[in-house]
């Protein structure tokens, strides 16, 4: 006879084993149709047409190399205006892409070997960090990093 302290182990273990055991053989090796989103996940971003964005070209512990405030409209990049109070010296201002741009520079970069970090918001699901690295050093010297802020839809 089992020890009364036993039991609810065992059932457990039972209860495990069950649920190991309930896809269908028939199931095995396609690819899970539903998305990956665990909880806490931010949820998937479309970009939309219009919006704007701050962004700020730093990485961690390094000082900033630019602040600017882009518009969208239509998809495209209309209006990119730099808010720091500085002016670039000794190198060119940047163009700047969509968001969707920076993330499609990022996986580029990840294509290449290189490596990517991204962040996401929480809410609804916009970059909010997008860093690569294309150097094979991997010392962060070369890291080319955005910080997405006040994102807004309009």
């Amino acid at each position: 006879m089992a020890d009364v302290r036993t039991v609810p182990v065992l059932c457990g273990v039972v209860l495990l084993a069950l649920a190991a055991g309930c896809t269908s053989s028939a199931d095995e090796g396609k690819p899970d149709a539903r998305p990956a989103v665990t909880a806490g996940s931010p949820p998937p971003w479309t970009e939309p047409a219009n919006y704007t964005y701050t962004v700020e070209r730093k990485c961690d512990g390094k000082e900033s190399l630019g602040v600017y405030r882009v518009t969208v409209a239509g998809g495209e990049v209309s209006k990119i205006d730099r808010t720091d109070g500085r002016t670039a010296t000794g190198e060119e201002e940047i163009e700047l892409p969509t968001l969707g741009g920076l993330v499609e520079l990022a996986q580029t970069a990840a294509d290449d070997g290189g490596k990517m970090t991204t962040s996401s918001d929480p809410a609804d699901g916009h970059p909010v960090v997008i860093a690569f690295d294309v150097s094979d050093a991997g010392d962060n010297e070369d890291n080319t990093c955005f910080v997405i802020s006040e994102y807004s839809l309009g």
